[in-house]
């Protein structure tokens, strides 16, 4: 104020001020969720901010908030028309809250766009919205219209004015109404140059644009200088020469022997879009948390990446549903370790599935017992013994050549006097398993369990599953392996095969090493260095499961088991436990059939 001004407090100032004190003494406290109760969201986007709150009812009947969360809309975002920005407010509450609201408990959804209690279900959608559409599928929820007026919570988190692109570090810019500048702040305070930004950004732009928090280190790489050194951190200094860019997309070297990957900005949605494309989706196929945090890391780096996917997979909806749990099983006799790739094929089939377009109920799985690459065919339960060759050399053969053993069960589809004789003449030894013991051919037994988790996942109609194993055998190439550290592509071409992320990232991962290069050393160390490992995990593994493998219940006092069988009416009568039995096998894609084994002490 002036010093000649003259001072006025009227009663309606102390009302004012005294309300705003009241406030703040009595601000109320988030409340613990309690899963027992219904969630709630409210959400909203403003012209340049989203916000959302989880919410819950307590025991007196009072709405309390759970969390709040916004973030400033992307300078993308803000070119959004409404019927978009409500959508993507939605979407960001639905990541933020996924851990509470991710199952099969409905919940609602307050939005004051009326508009979008149909907007899922018109004809017409926008880009945005059908990109969208299978991320919403995952939730099972209800759109409520509520006024803005009484949208109050959500209404403030997507105004707050710290996110409004015309305030930089506290100061209002006043735009040019001819000239629209759609600019982030941060990233105009930092000298980012954003032209060109158009409203369906790529990935590459998106990771380029959330990237002022690293705005000290781009500007040391692109002008190297001991000022901008000087304004890094201790800790960025001491690691500065790992970062380079590759034109304006920020890489980190791990180490000098492994692939640059491409740094992710603090932007909780391209993380999760990241980990969506590398879980989620069809070549993803739902793996675990290990091979999906190996395939993420493989290009990809930020700070506890490990976390996100592991809270990721285990707040997968689909993940809980159709992978059965661990269980103990007979003692591993494991076979001879085979000493190069391509030089041992272990086969094995799948039957029971539902049948598809063309009757099909079974799956020819073929195994590379050293680089774990697999193939994958759709046949039926007739298949001859003359239709499993062609198979064969229409899918192994003309690839790889051919094997000097091939492991199996004694099945009579591998035992025929055709499939002995075609093996006899073209000079490979057919190496049987034990009889009685199908897990003798450890390996195969597990790729079909995978397998089946995996068409448990992508099936939505059961009749489709053989549609889906072309993606199914990539989603499993593509995965390191446990017993030898890598992927089943890397150890048969010493490079990884480019995916969808990467290519909209524009980012090549660099391979290490071509087996079409003439890199033989490379490759040699790299065969030996895997025979080490899956030789060492082999005994690991026999070791481990001989000492779990189930014992003799019934010779024990003290507990005796029951099973109890929720009836399927694709599979009536029949309990999971069945599935011990090689001939009374439940359907792999019936994921309805639930067992429960229920101890009870005498």
């Amino acid at each position: 104020m002036k010093k000649d001004a003259t001072w006025l407090w009227r009663p309606e100032h102390q009302a004012a001020f005294d309300s705003v004190k009241k406030s703040l003494a009595s601000a109320p406290i988030l409340m613990l969720p309690d899963d027992s109760k219904p969630f709630h969201v409210v959400c909203h986007a403003s012209d340049f901010a989203i916000g959302c709150a989880l919410m819950q009812f307590d025991d007196e009947g009072r709405e309390r908030v759970v969390s709040y969360q916004s973030r400033q809309m992307k300078p993308a975002e803000r070119n959004y028309p409404v019927h978009d920005k409500e959508p993507l407010a939605m979407r960001y509450a639905l990541i933020k809250f996924r851990a509470y609201l991710l199952g099969e408990q409905t919940f609602a959804v307050y939005t004051d766009h009326a508009s979008l209690r149909t907007a899922m279900k018109s004809p017409h959608l926008s880009q945005c919205m059908a990109r969208w559409l299978s991320f919403f599928a995952e939730y099972n929820f209800l759109i409520h219209y509520k006024p803005g007026k009484n949208n109050i919570l959500a209404d403030v988190l997507s105004r707050r004015p710290d996110y409004d692109p015309r305030t930089v570090f506290g100061r209002q810019v006043i735009d040019d109404e001819d000239e629209e500048d759609d600019h982030c702040a941060v990233c105009i305070a930092s000298g980012i140059n954003l032209t060109n930004v158009s409203p369906e950004m790529d990935l590459r732009n998106e990771i380029v644009v959330a990237y002022a928090v690293y705005a000290g280190i781009v500007a040391y790489l692109r002008a190297p200088s001991d000022e901008t050194l000087g304004a890094l951190s201790r800790n960025t200094r001491n690691q500065i020469d790992r970062y380079y860019l590759d034109g304006d997309l920020l890489c980190y070297n791990i180490d000098k022997f492994d692939a640059p990957r491409v740094v992710v900005p603090n932007d909780d949605d391209l993380r999760a879009r990241i980990i969506h494309e590398f879980h989620d989706s069809s070549m993803g196929a739902h793996l675990g948390r290990e091979k999906t945090f190996a395939a993420v890391s493989r290009d990809f780096l930020w700070p506890h990446e490990y976390k996100w996917v592991r809270k990721w997979v285990r707040t997968c909806e689909t993940c809980q549903r159709v992978k059965p749990s661990k269980s103990s099983q007979a003692p591993l006799r494991p076979l001879p370790i085979a000493t190069e790739a391509r030089r041992s094929v272990s086969m094995d089939f799948i039957f029971g599935l539902p049948p598809d377009a063309e009757d099909r109920t079974g799956v020819l799985v073929f195994v590379d017992r050293f680089t774990k690459m697999v193939h994958l065919i759709p046949v039926s339960d007739t298949v001859t013994a003359a239709e499993t060759a062609a198979h064969f050399i229409d899918c192994v053969f003309r690839h790889h050549g051919l094997p000097e053993s091939i492991v199996s069960d004694r099945d009579p589809r591998v035992t025929s006097a055709f499939w002995s004789s075609l093996f006899q003449l073209l000079g490979t030894k057919l190496s049987m398993s034990t009889a009685a013991h199908p897990e003798t051919d450890g390996q195969t037994e597990r790729v079909n369990r995978v397998l089946e988790d995996v068409l448990r996942s992508y099936a939505t109609s059961f009749a489709s599953w053989s549609s889906f194993l072309p993606l199914a055998e990539f989603a499993l190439n593509n995965a390191e392996h446990a017993s030898t550290g890598l992927t089943p592509f890397f150890a048969n071409n010493a490079r990884h095969p480019r995916v969808p992320a990467v290519i909209a990232v524009g980012y090549p991962t660099a391979p290490r090493g071509s087996t079409l290069g003439g890199d033989e050393d490379g490759v040699n160390d790299m065969t030996s260095a895997a025979h080490e490992d899956v030789t060492l995990n082999a005994v690991i593994r026999s070791k481990t499961k001989n000492a779990l493998a189930t014992p003799d219940i019934a010779a024990s006092p003290l507990a005796t088991w029951t099973a109890r069988t929720l009836i399927n009416p694709g599979n009536a009568g029949v309990p999971v436990a069945a599935n011990y039995a090689p001939k009374t096998r439940a359907r792999p894609v019936d994921n309805a059939a639930v067992s429960e084994f229920v101890m009870q002490r005498q």
